[in-house]
């Protein structure tokens, strides 16, 4: 069995990058702290940290361990603001975000859980999905939100929920639209383009569109991050593109002009979670809400 207060006595010297920090830090003596971090690593037959100069260095060892680390004892503080809010005050609402779906889009998504009756804690994490979905499959969300649904090579048990669809709208900026002497889509021949990343899903039925439509538009930047994409589009970088159902929002909040749409591109978002029946009162509250106010269903 690990010894976790050994264990915290390691992370927080790794965390402070010193003993005496760390000591200040949990109320001890340096000497009780080097002496219980020295029998964990005497327990295990390893090494934490060596010494560089007057300095202490994680080893390789002690790099790995500190991310399990990190990991334990952020959960345990979840646990303890749990217990503290106590069990029937506050529901903790863990939400996996892949990085490739649009913030707006997240938002009004996750906005009908502000709504319930139930008191939820929404903890919101972006990364990668494949990351994501480890991360549900060992319980550690409730949720990924996706541009995708569950894999098929994952050995993950995950059910995935079509939460709606919709077309694909393309925006300049003043200077830039004014530019644009053509009709939409004509218009993007020799257009600089700014288009979502490799990661994403919408990048290849972008691409093809367009070379049904014979334009070729400059591609000047590819992002899998949406909201860095459209920071670029509003500095007059290129045309971007954006989820049709926000369009309206993304013109208010950049500043920008819509130059046209098209519904042969769609983009999809799916909630993916781990139970087939949904019980969970966050869950239920983002599909219904995405299918009658979203996307229309």
């Amino acid at each position: 069995m690990l010894n976790y207060r050994q264990l915290h006595y390691f992370w927080a010297v790794a965390k402070t990058g010193s003993i005496a920090r760390a000591s200040e830090q949990l109320n001890l003596t340096p000497q009780t702290i080097s002496g219980q971090i020295s029998l964990f690593e005497q327990t295990w037959n390893l090494e934490l940290f060596q010494r560089v100069g007057r300095q202490l260095e994680l080893t390789e060892t002690g790099r790995q361990a500190l991310a399990y680390a990190e990991q334990m004892f952020q959960i345990g503080g979840e646990l303890e603001a749990m217990l503290r809010a106590g069990p029937q005050e506050q529901i903790l609402f863990r939400v996996g975000v892949a990085d490739v779906v649009p913030k707006s889009i997240v938002y009004r998504l996750l906005a009908p859980t502000m709504e319930l009756d139930e008191v939820l804690r929404i903890s919101c994490r972006e990364d990668k999905l494949e990351r994501l979905l480890a991360d549900l499959a060992i319980q550690r969300l409730d949720l990924v939100i996706s541009d995708s649904p569950m894999p098929n090579h994952l050995d993950i048990k995950g059910y995935s929920q079509k939460l709606g669809e919709c077309g694909l709208s393309f925006f300049a900026t003043p200077s830039l639209a004014e530019r644009l002497k053509q009709p939409f889509p004509a218009c993007l021949d020799d257009a600089p383009l700014l288009i979502p990343g490799q990661e994403t899903v919408l990048r290849s039925r972008l691409l093809r569109w367009l070379a049904e439509q014979q334009v070729q538009p400059r591609i000047v930047g590819e992002f899998d991050d949406s909201a860095l994409m459209q920071a670029f589009g509003q500095s007059g970088s290129g045309i971007f593109v954006a989820p049709s159902v926000i369009a309206e929002e993304v013109c208010r909040q950049y500043s920008v002009r819509l130059i046209g749409q098209t519904e042969a591109v769609n983009e999809s978002f799916y909630a993916i979670s781990v139970e087939r029946k949904v019980k969970h009162p966050g869950i239920l509250a983002i599909t219904e809400g995405a299918r009658r106010e979203l996307f229309h269903w």
